[in-house]
């Protein structure tokens, strides 16, 4: 899928107008990097089709544009969100997980999917049994109150402990998001009805939710 140009006459209609995020890729046709950038925002954009809206700004043809971001390095990429600047990635190529990371704030959320927020309010309310499939040294050092663990690797043979029998339904977490998401991804297909915390445990801590120290199931 090719991702169209924006300029300085049509920024303001296609970024700043548009009903859905925008990650912008600002290029040059000179720059190697950039070349290398192209196919892998193509290929996110083929990804998230529907969900954000992906172009590019040659910073030679748009200069106004090129300096209203203040860009002086390229490739960079921009997210633009309800008309404002959201978010930045500066540091050259990004590779496509980066590019998922950078957006992900941004996409819609998915029905499995929950925030620590929403999470510590069921488990609360024992309407929830958090899953930490990390591995059982990290789950010993600190996790989610009342959490049992459940490794990655030993889903497969210890799925029956994912049964609701106690009318809980068990919410998985790793790390951060992508492990227990493409778990749960899995799962789902196997007829499991589970879900994921959005962030992992990195983002369960950042928002000052409480945790405990204990020992691996």
């Amino acid at each position: 899928m090719a991702v169209g140009f924006v300029t300085d006459a049509t920024f303001e209609r296609e970024v700043l107008q548009s009903e859905l995020p925008v990650l912008i890729d600002f290029v040059a046709d000179w720059c190697a990097p950039c070349k290398q950038q192209t196919p892998i925002v193509e290929e996110v954009a083929r990804d998230l089709e529907g969900q954000i809206k992906v172009v590019k700004i040659d910073v030679d043809k748009s200069p106004r544009v090129a300096a209203s971001f203040r860009i002086q390095t390229i490739p960079q990429l921009f997210v633009v969100a309800e008309g404002q600047v959201a978010a930045q990635w500066d540091r050259g190529l990004a590779p496509k997980k980066t590019i998922m990371e950078l957006l992900r704030p941004f996409l819609p959320q998915a029905p499995n999917e929950l925030k620590p927020a929403d999470l510590a309010q069921l488990i609360q309310q024992k309407r929830v049994l958090p899953v930490d499939v990390r591995e059982s040294g990290a789950f010993a050092r600190y996790h989610i109150p009342g959490a049992i663990n459940l490794p990655l690797d030993e889903l497969d043979k210890r799925s029956a402990e994912l049964v609701p029998r106690d009318g809980r339904m068990r919410v998985l977490y790793a790390r951060s998001t992508e492990e227990a998401r493409d778990a749960v991804e899995k799962l789902s297909k196997q007829g499991h009805q589970v879900a994921f915390l959005a962030g992992g445990f990195l983002h369960w801590e950042a928002d000052g939710l409480p945790v405990e120290r204990g020992q691996a199931n």
